[in-house]
């Protein structure tokens, strides 16, 4: 009795391949109508089989001659396995046999695109609409094209005319974000997307994207209720629990962000990010062996990941195992040279192990990737002035100060330096800058030199520019 399979299922497309291969081993032909052939050569391009699918489409031609489906079959995959000429090559018989065919000027216009002529591939997607193909994958292929052209207002245009077609285009949503983004337009995008959600309310999508436009705003509690909703419309969506675990962290709400990524871990396995991200939670939360036992889990699984091999570090740093945590931030520092927070990190632990050359070279490192970093500044000053190399560290303060000449904390720290070696006048000059810069924080230089506090000249001076009594 032959077996009953619902149209179009895996069954059906099964019981067509194992007949299509039976045929193969028998060396026979058999009848397949186009509904089957179809079916065939989707399994091999789902299997990752070109050369089986197009030898399934070239035998498909044979029995079907003007059936113009398999040659688009055929472009599809030259297409895919980067043989552009043969592509074009079936586009234009396709064309021969249906010349108003939108769907093979879509196909023709991707095919230019990979080929890098975005001027002909605008031609043909736009001939294509004009055919008919109104396809919400028309509208959504032609604005990739306008974005590639760095036409975002056009892009947007296209991206709307695709979602009007078809609400749940995930694609099309999260183009139209990055596109609102890349114009500096939030306002428009906040206002789109909650139009969107109000004839689609359960479009995760939408919500997953509203809150992404929210959260690079800092309006952290609205980021978060669109998470919120997004979980709640599709509790599988993994990217919704981490950004609003990362939201978390940027409200300083650690301990409720591990709960948001643990949630995640019933959906999908961790990822090293994930592992990493909680490991921040609880170094923030001063929890270093569960920090460390994550950061490890982190680079377990992505051993290229330098924020984990970082993270490590700072953690044995926390207990006072500064050798150690040294050997974690070079690992760090491999991966990724050109981060200043790794070569502070460095340039502290090697001034714990008093390497002081090795520490004066990584802050060099620190203050040219970030030369607007003040405690950088202020910490390398300070390895100077500790050894009594006086000069060295007025030297460290002037570079510093020509970088940040609105920061009041590095002149009242040369006004240290310069009255320890004697330059009292400068030392002077520098007390008044700083307290035209921000009388408020005279402070810090009797922070740093105590024995200041009783000097009269700069008692007088301060009291100009402060109520200080």
């Amino acid at each position: 009795m032959e077996e009953d399979f619902e149209f179009g299922s895996p069954e059906e497309q099964k019981l067509s391949v194992d007949r299509y291969e039976e045929m193969l081993r028998n060396q026979d032909q058999y009848f397949f109508d186009a509904k089957a052939f179809e079916s065939i050569i989707e399994y091999y391009i789902d299997k990752n089989d070109p050369v089986k699918a197009l030898q399934v489409a070239e035998y498909a031609t044979g029995q079907h001659p003007y059936e113009t489906l398999f040659l688009l079959k055929k472009a599809q995959i030259y297409g895919r396995i980067n043989q552009l000429e043969k592509a074009l090559f079936q586009l234009d018989k396709a064309t021969a046999l249906e010349p108003n065919s939108g769907e093979v000027h879509l196909l023709k216009g991707n095919i230019c695109l990979l080929q890098g002529d975005i001027e002909q591939a605008e031609l043909l997607f736009l001939k294509a609409i004009e055919l008919g193909e109104d396809t919400a994958e028309a509208y959504l292929q032609t604005a990739e094209l306008f974005q590639l052209k760095g036409d975002y207002e056009q892009a947007i245009a296209y991206l709307k005319k695709s979602l009007e077609i078809n609400m749940e285009n995930d694609d099309a949503l999260n183009a139209l974000a990055f596109c609102y983004e890349i114009m500096e337009k939030p306002d428009e995008s906040i206002e789109f997307y909650k139009q969107y959600i109000d004839k689609d309310p359960y479009s995760y999508a939408a919500w997953f994207n509203l809150g992404m436009v929210y959260d690079k705003l800092e309006r952290f509690e609205e980021a978060i209720d669109s998470y919120d909703y997004a979980i709640l419309i599709n509790e599988s969506f993994v990217p919704a629990y981490f950004n609003k675990g990362n939201v978390l962290i940027s409200t300083q709400k650690y301990t409720e962000a591990i709960d948001v990524y643990k949630q995640s871990f019933e959906y999908e396995t961790p990822t090293a990010d994930v592992y990493c991200a909680i490991g921040e939670c609880y170094e923030k939360l001063e929890l270093m062996e569960e920090a460390r036992a994550n950061y490890k889990k982190a680079v377990k699984l992505d051993p290229q990941l330098a924020d984990g091999w970082f993270g490590i570090g700072v953690t044995l740093d926390f207990d006072d195992r500064p050798f150690e945590s040294l050997h974690f931030y070079k690992k760090a520092l491999e991966l990724d040279d050109s981060n200043p927070d790794y070569w502070f990190a460095i340039a502290d632990a090697r001034y714990k192990l008093n390497q002081f050359e090795e520490s004066e070279f990584a802050y060099t490192k620190v203050v040219e990737l970030n030369p607007t970093d003040i405690d950088a500044w202020l910490d390398f000053s300070s390895i100077y002035f500790e050894q009594g190399k006086y000069i060295e560290a007025i030297d460290v303060m002037a570079d510093a100060i020509k970088q940040n000449p609105e920061s009041s904390e590095l002149y009242y720290r040369v006004v240290a330096y310069l009255f320890a070696n004697g330059q009292y006048n400068e030392a002077l000059n520098f007390l008044e800058l700083g307290l035209a810069t921000n009388p408020e924080k005279f402070y810090i230089l009797f922070d740093y030199l105590p024995q200041l506090q009783g000097n009269k000249i700069i008692v007088d001076i301060i009291r100009k520019y402060t109520n200080h009594p």
